[in-house]
């Protein structure tokens, strides 16, 4: 049975190197494991409390909480945003924290990677992201960290996908994520 991961990725650009890194994930997903790129964060309306109603939930919502809460684990893309987590990454998961106690992150192994212009390949943001899927009840796997830098000169002319040392990285990545989701897929 192949550990599921849902990818979320933090940016919505259609040619942003955080999506193309979760593609090239997708694409060298090792065996045993299934990467899957969620689609549909940008129909995911802000949290509110009045519209997260049993019955009237939207349908964007309900699509994000179903695909998180039938993945074993999850791998978040993510870009910095003025220093921090995206807008579109934190109400992620904000609607996977709820219903309190009992949302689609509680326990759910949680990796962060991600890549930015910066030297430090958005680290603050990957930290920020961490941070709040860890309050949010996820499992999140500090040993498990991926930081590019330079995106935009280093995948100018190269998707992450056909860049050896990123594969290499991403395959890693994604066989510690395994080895900690593979007791809850099995």
């Amino acid at each position: 049975m192949s550990v599921r991961i849902l990818a979320l990725v933090g940016s919505l650009r259609a040619g942003s190197h955080n999506r193309q890194l979760a593609e090239a994930a997708v694409k060298h997903a090792p065996e045993g494991s299934e990467v899957l790129l969620f689609e549909g964060l940008s129909d995911v309306p802000f949290y509110n409390e009045d519209i997260d109603v049993e019955g009237s939930l939207p349908a964007a919502a309900v699509a994000l909480r179903e695909a998180a809460g039938s993945a074993d684990a999850l791998l978040f893309f993510v870009p910095e945003y003025n220093g921090t987590i995206p807008a579109v990454l934190k109400n992620a998961i904000d609607w996977l924290s709820r219903p309190y106690g009992a949302g689609a992150l509680t326990d759910k192994p949680v990796a962060v990677v991600g890549t930015a212009y910066g030297q430090f390949g958005g680290l603050w943001a990957q930290d920020e992201a961490r941070k709040s899927a860890g309050i949010a009840g996820a499992k999140v796997l500090e040993g498990v960290k991926l930081s590019i830098p330079g995106s935009v000169v280093r995948f100018a002319e190269t998707h992450p996908a056909d860049d050896a040392e990123v594969a290499a990285q991403l395959v890693e990545v994604i066989g510690k994520i395994q080895g900690e989701a593979a007791p809850a897929a099995a």
